[in-house]
């Protein structure tokens, strides 16, 4: 998968740009706040149609602009793609091939890019609403369908929860046969999601491994674990964990209605990460659990080729700085000749350019980009 042409219009601070990125590494320079993230973030946004950074679509169309577009020309094994999408204030049009998309699940996997930036050891160390995050947004570039299951699952937890604040406590005239609706259609989805997530992370385990065992010279062996809220997932089939789905909301049903909220289900769920048996939120150093985000971005390029049968694309959002010289060069050794790579920085110091042959450089300016020499 490579990105041959990039065009915004009217994206955050950038007016109007047209660029070419036919390197297989291409550097973005500048100081800090001149828009190198946000040229990163808008590749992302190309791929998933969503950004990274910020849940309000908004703050991605230009100050007193009513709509930004994304526009990319991209090398498929199955031939060459142009994608583009627009953002406004009524939602989103994505096209294909200049064909408009019903649903934007339907455009969500043509391009496939793997995003590391410094946030991302919240990935680690954060709370589980940030892995729950990551393993949506990753899973769902892969299995589109994934994504129609998420939406259907919020839905009914968010009409499910504002029942029970409605209905719950003393005299609240909770109906049980109405409940039993809700049980059903919130397992029915959540049983999707949870088996889709015990699959995925078996098999980006099996890749963090042996990238983390290189990394580490075969001194720290990685564990990633699946926690769902209730039960168990990797030896059930989906009738099975429906099922305890069921008996598990009957259970705490009196508590919910107590407290007016859905307290089981993959909301809830969290992923655990543990080198030599410890557990790296609670107990890794820093180096640790950088090295162990550093892992799991490695690994999601494997998977993703596994996957759809072509690398992702690589953003690397200022975090060359953030490795040390064992780790960056861990990074750029892994990505040689395999992956087209982004990244921003402040200075050239930080990339060891004798380690990039196939190089583009460009310099970030207020929203206007140049190319330079390498």
């Amino acid at each position: 998968m490579f990105l041959r042409k990039l065009a915004l219009q009217h994206y955050r601070n950038y007016e109007s740009i047209e660029l070419g990125t036919e390197k297989a590494v291409n550097v973005f320079i500048g100081p800090n706040a001149q828009g190198k993230t946000n040229l990163l973030e808008s590749i992302f946004v190309l791929a998933l149609t969503k950004s990274h950074r910020t849940h309000q679509d908004k703050e991605l169309i230009a100050w007193d602009r009513q709509e930004a577009v994304i526009y990319g020309e991209i090398d498929k094994k199955y031939g060459p793609c142009k994608l583009q999408l627009q953002i406004s204030a009524q939602g989103k049009k994505a096209r294909v091939n200049g064909m408009e998309q019903k649903k934007l699940s339907g455009f969500v996997g043509a391009l496939n890019v793997v995003m590391f930036a410094p946030e991302d050891l919240e990935i680690v160390k954060g709370a589980p609403g940030i892995r729950r995050r990551f393993l949506d947004m990753e899973i769902g570039q892969v299995h589109p369908g994934y994504l129609y299951d998420i939406t259907q699952y919020q839905k009914i937890l968010q009409q499910r929860n504002h029942y029970l604040k409605q209905h719950g406590g003393p005299g609240g005239g909770a109906k049980a046969e109405l409940l039993e609706v809700w049980n059903e259609q919130l397992a029915s989805f959540g049983t999707k999601i949870m088996k889709k997530r015990q699959s995925f992370i078996e098999k980006l385990e099996r890749w963090a491994k042996t990238i983390h065992s290189g990394i580490t010279a075969d001194k720290e062996v990685l564990k990633i674990e699946y926690k769902p809220s209730f039960g168990e997932t990797a030896s059930e089939d989906e009738t099975t964990l429906f099922r305890q789905f069921m008996i598990k909301l009957s259970e705490i049903k009196d508590q919910e209605l107590r407290r007016g909220t859905t307290l089981a289900g993959p909301h809830r769920d969290d992923l655990l990460f543990f080198i030599n048996g410890k557990e790296v939120q609670t107990f890794g150093s820093q180096g640790q659990q950088r090295t162990t985000a550093l892992s799991v971005k490695l690994a999601e390029l494997e998977l993703i080729n596994e996957e759809v049968g072509e690398y992702p694309l690589l953003l690397l959002d200022d975090v060359l700085s953030e490795l040390d010289q064992n780790r960056q060069t861990q990074l750029i050794e892994t990505i040689q000749n395999k992956v087209q790579t982004f990244i921003t920085t402040t200075g050239m110091e930080s990339v060891d350019l004798s380690k990039i042959p196939d190089l583009a450089v460009f310099q970030v300016r207020e929203g206007s980009i140049a190319a330079e020499q390498p």
